[in-house]
């Protein structure tokens, strides 16, 4: 097992929500905690926050912690953060910051709109690259709430324009079965919601109208990781 496969789950995970299609707002406030495994061994917890950032601003925040095995013994912790603003019921992008700290290696990404000139800035370090946005555009942490809240409302298939380290990507997901589901907040019966435009063995678990994140998230690109949800407020 390498270290890249340890730290997959620490690199920007997505996190999916959804919530039942009779309530049609935005969500206003939410923390909700999860177990991380790889290969079903635990190996860190992640804490996912919603809250208003005042001026028609909303701040969407994962802190991802390494608790065991090798994750923790390098002190791998990632934190999240993204500023959008919403647009009808998604999460329009303003900004994105990306933070890896490790024993053996630090990273970073900043990503910053400017709507006045629909131009997406992008600098890990090494000198700003932009390009064109796209109206509507998520990035790659708040995808999920863009999708749950798609699914939310009624869509069985969603494509997303997500703003990605070059450019504005089409990722396209779907709903492909239902289904029994037992993590630590409860036993649901469950959506599953899978990506069919990547071969990256990506599928969420939700349960509409219960929460609006999903119950279990597993993703098997570098490893077989997963996701479970442990606690969530609504605030």
């Amino acid at each position: 097992m390498t270290i890249r496969s340890l730290l997959a789950p620490l690199l920007g995970l997505g996190l999916l929500l959804g919530t039942r299609a009779a309530t049609a707002a935005t969500p206003t406030g939410f923390t909700a905690t999860y177990n991380v495994l790889q290969d079903d061994e635990p190996i860190g917890v992640a804490t996912v926050t919603l809250r208003s950032g005042g001026n028609g601003e909303w701040v969407y925040r994962k802190d991802m912690k390494g608790t065991g095995g090798l994750a923790a013994m390098l002190g791998a912790d990632v934190t999240e953060t993204s500023r959008f603003r919403w647009k009808g019921n998604v999460p329009e992008a303003i900004s994105y910051d990306y933070r890896l700290v490790a024993s053996i290696k630090n990273k970073q990404r900043h990503m910053k709109v400017d709507w006045a000139t629909d131009q997406v800035t992008v600098d890990e370090g090494k000198g700003p690259q932009t390009y064109p946005a796209s109206p509507g555009m998520v990035e790659r942490n708040t995808t999920p709430l863009a999708l749950g809240l798609a699914l939310r409302d009624g869509r069985q298939q969603v494509a997303l324009p997500v703003a990605v380290r070059q450019n504005v990507q089409t990722q396209n997901f779907r709903i492909t079965g239902h289904g029994p589901v037992k993590v630590p907040a409860g036993s649901f019966n469950a959506v599953r919601v899978e990506r069919t435009d990547a071969d990256r063995g990506f599928s969420a678990w939700y349960v509409p109208g219960r929460y609006p994140l999903p119950v279990k998230l597993s993703q098997h690109d570098g490893g077989d990781t997963v996701m479970e949800l442990v606690s969530y407020h609504s605030s």
